[in-house]
């Protein structure tokens, strides 16, 4: 059986169903569906693992294995993935995910649930660590009168210039030069290496987490009482020098 999930932010499922199903598992048998991990109860989800169940009580010898992309499909904090992965294991069934730190098939016992645990708690760590520092963008951007997460230095449009001239080779020590700093103190003047590398991790961790970033922004729109313009993903492709 495979799982895939997506929220509805990032809009985008295809990647995880081709790599599901370029380990061999049936469309037919392939569960998808575009919703937050906030969402307590995922109907795809739940009729994975009762698909899963039926089979293997059906035929106790099989060997029923439950695929995804990545732990951060399957749900939101430690205790919820490790309560998961006792779920399967108790029901005799095998969790494998098919890239992090753990590919391969989860092997609940010893080690292995050991090393469940510490990437689960790893990965829930670094979802409030986005979070919090989206929060904490929101807020600074607000006191100047602004709304967005990026630094001001790297605006979202010099991101997506970046995304998208790597995307075609080049390095981002040639694309530096090019780039010039809108407003500020060094307006002009061409952004430092160094804070491209910054944007662009800080860019790669809210893609990994896309979900923290919508938190952030409801809970920053909740607390500032009006509409706050949710997160925009950077389309490289769109972009214009």
């Amino acid at each position: 059986m495979g799982y895939a999930r997506c929220s509805t932010l990032t809009q985008e499922l295809q990647s995880q169903l081709d790599a599901l199903a370029g380990r061999g598992i049936p469309r037919d048998k392939i569960f998808s569906e575009k919703i937050s991990t906030r969402v307590r109860v995922r109907p795809q989800f739940e009729a994975a693992l009762q698909a899963a169940r039926n089979i293997k009580a059906h035929a106790p010898h099989c060997r029923v294995i439950l695929t995804v992309y990545e732990m951060k499909r399957l749900g939101r904090d430690a205790a919820e993935l490790t309560a998961l992965a006792d779920h399967l294991a108790a029901h005799g069934l095998v969790l494998e995910m098919l890239a992090g730190p753990l590919a391969g098939t989860y092997d609940p016992s010893g080690h292995g649930r050991l090393l469940f645990a510490f990437f689960a708690a790893m990965a829930e760590t670094e979802r409030e660590n986005i979070r919090e520092s989206t929060l904490e963008g929101l807020d600074a951007a607000a006191r100047k009168g602004k709304h967005g997460g990026h630094p001001p230095v790297i605006t979202e449009d010099m991101l997506r210039t970046v995304l998208r001239r790597r995307a075609n080779g080049e390095s981002v020590e040639q694309i530096q030069p090019d780039l010039i700093i809108p407003t500020g103190k060094r307006k002009g003047q061409a952004p430092s290496v160094a804070s491209i590398y910054r944007a662009l991790a800080e860019h790669e961790k809210k893609q990994a987490y896309p979900e923290a970033v919508e938190q952030a922004h409801a809970e920053f729109a909740g607390s500032q009482g009006d509409d706050v313009p949710g997160p925009r993903s950077a389309h490289p492709d769109r972009a214009s020098l």
